[in-house]
């Protein structure tokens, strides 16, 4: 059995309960972005939890957090791997300097997007902090989406 094998069965009973009384049908699709969207909602908590260059806005602070998240997963799925394509002779050049300048953009677009459309959000007090926090982020990320299953 696998570990996050739980998980995965109570994600699927909620989105067959939810598909079940809306009439709302997701594919395979939706449920993967709602998966990577909760699994970068936590490790966006913990980067804001761990890093003190991080601070989230909003009452109580995980909804910030977790608007936060939306926009990096919606930015994550539409733009980021069609920069990184055209960045990546650029990329190759610096030794991945341009990859990340291009997730700081990113993550303060993300948070420019949560903190005017929902009033609340993470702010990230410079590059330096950005950095960092993906590093976090993709590690949390990681441990998280394996236990999910995502």
């Amino acid at each position: 059995m696998q570990v996050g094998a739980p998980v995965c069965h109570v994600r699927a009973m909620l989105c067959q309960d939810f598909e079940k009384r809306s009439g709302v049908h997701y594919d395979g699709r939706m449920k993967h972005f709602i998966s990577r969207w909760f699994v970068l909602t936590i490790a966006a908590g913990v980067m804001v939890a761990v890093l003190p260059g991080m601070h989230a806005v909003g009452e109580p602070a995980i909804v910030g957090v977790a608007a936060f998240a939306l926009f990096l997963a919606l930015i994550n799925a539409s733009i980021k791997p069609i920069v990184h394509v055209i960045a990546l002779p650029f990329s190759m050049l610096s030794f991945g300097l341009i990859a990340l300048i291009i997730n700081w953009l990113f993550m303060e677009l993300a948070s420019w997007l949560a903190m005017s459309i929902f009033g609340v959000g993470v702010v990230v007090d410079g590059f330096l902090w950005s950095v960092i926090g993906s590093l976090i982020m993709s590690i949390v990320s990681g441990i998280v989406g394996s236990v999910v299953g995502d």
